[in-house]
């Protein structure tokens, strides 16, 4: 691919401010930059196809999306591994029965415990998945109750806890199939992450993008903010972390950026001469 390089870009905390679905004008400005130069510029989420639905219209070049379940290329559909339907509920009993709030994202639909409302409720400040989900329950964007879950594909399981004490179990039972993705325990009372299958993460998401298109490793860039982009950090050519990032993922990336809040991206791109 020569001097072009791809670009891989969470959303919460990185691309957009957590929960929020519209990034600052100096981001899309530095994409639009990008791809005009002929670098390729990717989603890589944890989100679910419905909730990065909505930044679609800033014209990406494909996406790793839930955690590097679904991976696209333009308009083609290049990897699609989800959950088997017994596992996904066996797994949601042991969660539950431990009183491990959860919620499921398939490709089209997620699916939250009904009274995760509450519990959102009476947490701290500061944690973009918490604020993610937060805001995305305030907002109503279309997350479903628990009991209309229909068995229909799912591709990871989002959890919020009070203590390790309550993951044990989960852990011994499914561990050696499912990455237990907790982010830094830095909110008392608090613990959440998200259950994805070892069959695949962010990185071998960007792998498959560069696979299908011929490009080699050296030439990508990943940008991200918690601990479910450590993958991604590890992967690409180079790795930026957000100032608002976790410190844990800082210490394991090549670069730090500022904040989303002060045009971190463009800010980045510029300074990797991406634009």
């Amino acid at each position: 691919m020569g001097s072009r390089k791809l670009i891989f870009l969470d959303i919460d905390g990185t691309l957009t401010e957590p929960g929020r679905n519209v990034p600052p004008d100096s981001a899309i400005d530095a994409i639009k930059r990008a791809q005009a130069r002929g670098h390729k510029v990717f989603l890589c989420t944890g989100r679910n196809y419905a909730m990065l639905k909505p930044l679609l219209i800033y014209g990406f070049d494909g996406m790793v999306a839930g955690a590097g379940g679904y991976v696209t290329c333009g308009s083609e559909v290049i990897f699609d591994c989800p959950m088997p339907d017994s596992v996904t509920r066996d797994l949601l009993d042991v969660l539950h029965r431990n009183g491990v709030f959860c919620t499921l994202e398939a490709k089209d639909a997620t699916y939250g415990d009904e009274d995760i409302g509450e519990f959102l409720a009476g947490q701290a400040e500061g944690n973009s998945e918490i604020e993610r989900w937060r805001k995305a329950l305030s907002e109503e964007l279309n997350i479903l109750p628990m009991k209309e879950y229909d068995g229909r594909p799912a591709y990871k399981i989002v959890v919020m806890c009070f203590s390790e004490k309550q993951l044990e179990e989960p852990r011994r039972l499914y561990e050696e199939s499912f990455r237990f993705c907790l982010q830094d325990f830095s909110i008392a009372g608090c613990l959440n992450g998200e259950l994805i299958s070892r069959k695949y993460d962010k990185g071998r998401g960007i792998l498959r993008v560069c696979n299908h298109l011929g490009a080699e490793v050296a030439d990508t860039y990943g940008f991200g903010d918690s601990m479910n982009d450590l993958e991604m950090a590890r992967t690409v050519g180079t790795s930026v972390c957000m100032a608002n990032g976790s410190e844990s993922l800082k210490k394991e990336c090549d670069v730090i950026c500022p904040s989303v809040s002060e045009d971190g991206l463009k800010k980045a791109f510029e300074g990797l001469c991406l634009i």
